[in-house]
Formats: structure tokens, C-alpha cells, sequence
């Protein structure tokens, strides 16, 4: 995993990189605001340490350019700034965690490793998949084998109650009520106009089909044994 280090304090920034490479991550570390922002901008990183009195731009700046930019990253704040104002301002701008130097090393590694790991399970949360085929919750998107499929609001939607409910044969009155907010009206067909524009889309051109028909109780997502 990669982690920035933005650290102007030349023999804490190298504490820091030593310490966490030796912990088995991979460290980039930059000596101020400006470029530890271009770099959390421009990288992808797992998780950024950030002290607070920077050269160039502070750390509350590098949190807000990171955040608008769209970066879900945990960002831990380092700093000497022990004052309860200016805790709450950090974590109120969107740091994840907040650490009052003189620190120790062991307890750092800790909350790096906690964020992490709360860090990937949210990512993992993010996807829906079945086979070769992935629902993106966070983009909107659906790919099978690797191919961008395009799909109406409704057709996500189902999609995504398909999967979150895999291998279990959904009733039309349920997939009414949860895509469509409304009662099962047994005289329309609007359920099975939308599941067959699903499957053209989803099962039409691969060998493997995934949504099934269970006449008489509904549909199902799976994949057959």
C-alpha cells in the first residue's frame, strides 16, 4: 500500500518514511504544502500523513485541495497544533484522524493500519460483482468482461437489487416496490419489459447467463452450476 508523508521537519519526514517502508509501505515524502498537494492530486495514494504548518500552503489547504479533488483517501493530520479548536477544524474539513507530536511511533502505526484496513473494506462495499460482471455503486457504472455496458436509471437499479440479493429469486411484487416504489399491478408488464432489456444488455452476447426466470415466482441473478 502507498502512503504520502507531507512533513516539512526534515528529521521527522525521515523518521516517518524509514519507520513505515520498514513497516512494508510504500512512502512518498514531500517538504510542503505545494507539492504534497500536486502529489495527492496527481497519485493514488492509500492514506496521506499531514503535518499542519507548512511551507507554501498548511495542511488545512493540502486536506481541502485533496477533498475537492475528489480523493477519498484517509488523511491523518500530525502536528504540533495540540489546541481543541484546532482538532475539531481538521477533522471538520475532513481528516480522518488527528495526532498531537511529540508521537509515538508504534501508536502511529496503528492508526495507519486501522484506516487502512477501513479503507479497503469501503472499497470492496463500492462493487457488486458476479462472474465477469462488476456494478460500480460510486461511478454508476457496469462493465462484464471488461466491456462498458450502458444502462437506464430503472436497469441499474434492478441490476444492483439482482446482485445485492444474488442467487435468491426475487417476486415481482418485491422488485416492484424496491425499483419502482410501487404496489405489483399483476395487468402490467413493465417488469418484464425492463428484466428482457436487462438480459440483451447484460447476458445477450456472453455464454454465460446470469439472470434467470423462476416461472411462476420471479427472477433470479446466479451463477448455474
Amino acid at each position: 500500500m502507498k502512503i504520502l508523508v507531507v512533513e516539512d521537519e526534515i528529521k521527522t519526514g525521515d523518521y516517518l518514511r524509514q519507520g513505515l517502508t520498514e513497516a512494508g509501505f510504500v512512502v512518498d515524502l514531500a517538504r510542503d504544502g505545494l507539492d504534497g498537494l500536486h502529489l495527492a492530486q496527481t497519485d493514488a495514494y492509500d492514506l496521506a500523513i499531514l503535518d499542519v504548518m507548512l511551507p507554501g500552503i498548511d495542511g488545512w489547504a493540502v486536506l481541502q485541495g485533496i477533498r475537492r479533488a475528489g480523493k477519498d483517501m484517509p488523511v491523518l493530520f500530525l502536528t504540533a497544533r495540540d489546541q481543541v479548536q484546532d482538532r475539531v477544524h481538521g477533522l471538520e474539513l475532513g481528516a480522518d484522524d488527528y495526532m498531537v507530536k511529540p508521537f509515538a511511533f508504534a501508536e502511529l502505526l496503528a492508526r495507519v493500519r486501522i484506516h487502512l484496513r477501513r479503507g479497503s473494506k469501503a472499497k470492496e462495499s463500492e462493487y457488486l460483482r458476479a462472474a465477469d460482471l462488476e456494478l460500480d455503486l460510486m461511478r454508476r457504472r457496469v462493465t462484464r468482461a471488461g466491456r462498458r455496458i450502458d444502462l437506464t436509471v430503472k436497469e441499474f437499479a434492478l441490476l444492483e437489487l439482482l446482485l445485492r440479493r444474488q442467487g435468491e429469486v426475487l417476486p415481482r411484487s418485491l422488485i416492484a416496490s424496491q425499483v419502482w416504489d410501487m404496489n405489483f399491478d399483476s395487468d402490467t408488464n413493465v417488469i418484464e419489459v425492463a428484466i428482457k432489456r436487462l438480459r440483451l444488455k447484460i447476458d445477450e452476447d456472453f455464454e454465460l447467463k446470469l439472470i434467470r426466470t423462476v416461472r411462476g415466482m420471479g427472477y433470479v441473478l446466479e451463477i448455474a452450476e
